[in-house]
């Protein structure tokens, strides 16, 4: 189910991780409290990656079941309040930007504009942060990862928030990196505000000869 759900692109580009995507699988299936729900679980595989110019790493789903959607850092229309950290990031956002139009949590439309936004690990314990640490997501998020820097090569830019993130740098260097702590409560006030990465990614983006990021949300 998992690996079908990937865009063709993705499973040409991933078929030698289908037995360990399989095995996680059916971990997952086995935890009837694991969340997102599984239609949504490969949600940031539904597009090619050739159609991605930025990525954005993120830790974990929401562990919240009602704010997990199967793309880092998204929540569902009208979700109020927001996730903590996804207000961070709206705000480092207009800090970043100047006066700027964000109606909605739900960031789902970057994707459609170029943006990969992608979990470490895609599947958690409902209400249980780092559930399936142990599941073996990272090491299929890594090859993911891997996958699109072949297709992308120096016309990707990477935001790596938090130290889990930056454990992606290998698998990216050719890729111009943006680094800072994770825009968590616990992390934010260390690096992630004032780290401008939003402004920094466009400005790589033209200067890649690639179209800058309509971050409206």
């Amino acid at each position: 189910m998992f690996f079908n759900q990937m865009h063709i692109r993705w499973q040409e580009l991933l078929a030698p991780q289908a037995e360990l995507l399989a095995e996680i699988e059916a971990r997952v299936m086995a935890d009837l409290d694991s969340i997102p729900q599984a239609k949504l679980v490969m949600r940031a595989f539904e597009l090619p990656p050739e159609d991605y110019r930025v990525l954005i790493v993120g830790q974990d789903p929401y562990p919240n079941p009602l704010h997990a959607t199967g793309l880092a850092f998204v929540v569902p229309p009208g979700t109020h309040p927001l996730p903590p950290t996804l207000a961070n990031i709206f705000r480092e956002l207009r800090s970043d930007l100047g006066e700027f139009m964000v109606k909605t949590g739900d960031i789902s439309p970057w994707a459609n504009r170029g943006v990969m936004l992608l979990n470490r690990h895609l599947t958690t314990k409902g209400q249980n942060s780092a559930g399936h640490l142990l599941f073996g997501w990272d090491k299929f998020t890594t090859s993911a990862v891997s996958a699109l820097e072949s297709v992308r090569g120096e016309k990707l830019v990477a935001i790596l928030w938090g130290l889990r993130a930056q454990q992606l740098k290998p698998q990216l260097s050719n890729s111009t990196l943006l680094q800072s702590a994770h825009p968590s409560p616990l992390s934010s006030y260390r690096g992630f505000f004032g780290s401008k990465p939003f402004s920094k990614t466009n400005r790589a983006l033209i200067q890649m000869g690639e179209a800058p990021i309509d971050w409206s949300a």
